[in-house]
């Protein structure tokens, strides 16, 4: 469900949705698995001329997943395999006979298996098997085995969309470059289409109240928290980096903002360490903050984190991972950090002040060059917008 935009894929999602409204009726088909966004499906209804947002129950599709291990495919396809989204495409291509379609990411391509249009593109996001075999090299056994077998599945899955598709595209040019690497007969189809970020609203001239403790130093990492890369790299950054900036900082705090922590992630917190749960704004954590870190060990495509870091004139302190696929200056936008020492290097300069003019320049880099128009302007290429009746159908998971 692409709304309300409160993570990385429904950002993304959302401002596509929107993008394709201005220039197409939409018939938008989608799953919710938050009872709380049912009251979000009036606000989908605005922007297209019909919705089928339908509720998945996460752990029966987990276990319908598993019987993907019996027949071969992929258990995210078949966690979101649902019969009546289904029938619901079946009646929209009877009813409406749509000549253009958009599918948003790998797992939703089979439910247009058994349609032929004027065009249809897919948007990957991500190279979902990749995750999955890194999923595999960095996890244990018996997980290995079926991280292992899910990228293996996925990457089929995805060469497969990626041949029936007209066009595929991927968050950035790494992404699009790796799948052309594993799929090279699907390259000349594979495109780039970068993030946004709304600057508008991420602007550091609003007034935020602070939710901090005055006379401390804070560090603050954003993110959805039930998210397997976002649980891992605060559990690292606790475990690792905490300990020595308290014994350079006496009075310095790592808040951990997000939805739906994970059990492990609350047990983290301590008098310096907060975890806060879903925020009703994640602004005013930003805003106040005086270093935003993103200490992704596994990343794939563009971190909204660290666009939203940036729009917000933050110093941010990044790994590698996470800043691949994005082009900023190194030490004049951004801090990269791998290591733990680097991360207390990079952190201790910023409460130094020894880099003050680094947030200015991570504001700059993305009103110059991430506004979400500049980075759709490519749908609009890829769709005839010279006949106004074609109608996309956005499949997307939540």
């Amino acid at each position: 469900m692409p709304y309300p935009p409160d993570k990385g894929d429904k950002i993304r999602s959302w401002h596509i949705l929107c993008h394709l409204a201005q220039h197409h009726r939409v018939h938008l088909g989608c799953f919710y698995d938050d009872p709380d966004d049912a009251r979000h499906i009036a606000e989908l209804r605005r922007h297209c001329a019909s919705v089928a947002c339908l509720p998945l129950n996460p752990l029966l599709q987990r276990i319908k997943s598993f019987g993907a291990l019996t027949n071969g495919t992929s258990m995210s396809a078949a966690y979101f395999h649902d019969a009546a989204l289904s029938r619901w495409i079946a009646e929209t291509f009877a009813r409406h006979r749509p000549t253009q379609t958009f599918v948003f990411c790998s797992a939703m391509a089979p439910y247009l298996d058994d349609y032929r249009l004027a065009t249809s593109v897919i948007d990957m996001v991500d190279v979902d098997s990749e995750k999955f075999r890194q999923y595999a090299a960095h996890g244990r056994w018996p997980l290995t085995a079926l991280y292992r077998r899910e990228g293996e599945k996925l990457l089929a899955l995805e060469t497969a969309a990626a041949a029936r598709f007209d066009h595929t595209l991927f968050v950035s040019s790494a992404e699009a470059k790796l799948f052309s690497d594993r799929s090279p007969a699907s390259s000349s189809r594979v495109s780039a289409m970068r993030n946004g970020v709304d600057y508008q609203f991420f602007d550091p001239a609003g007034a935020y109240a602070t939710p901090y403790q005055p006379g401390r130093k804070t560090i603050v990492f954003t993110g959805a928290m039930d998210y397997r890369p976002n649980i891992e790299a605060a559990q690292w950054f606790v475990a690792e980096v905490m300990p020595a900036l308290r014994k350079s900082f006496s009075n310095v705090d790592f808040w951990i903002v997000g939805s739906n922590p994970a059990r492990s992630l609350q047990a983290l917190a301590a008098d310096d360490v907060h975890v806060t749960g879903r925020v009703p704004d994640m602004r005013p954590y930003l805003a106040h903050a005086d270093a935003v870190v993103a200490p992704l060990q596994i990343a794939r495509g563009i971190q909204n984190k660290v666009l939203e870091g940036m729009a917000m004139a933050k110093p941010v302190v990044a790994t590698p991972a996470a800043l691949e696929g994005l082009d900023v200056d190194d030490g004049a936008e951004v801090l990269s950090a791998k290591t733990p020492a680097q991360f207390v290097d990079a952190i201790g300069r910023i409460f130094a002040g020894t880099t003050p003019n680094l947030g200015a320049k991570a504001r700059t880099r993305i009103l110059s060059d991430y506004s979400w128009s500049a980075a759709l302007g490519i749908l609009d290429h890829l769709f005839d917008d010279s006949v106004p009746d074609t109608v996309p159908v956005l499949a997307s998971a939540s």
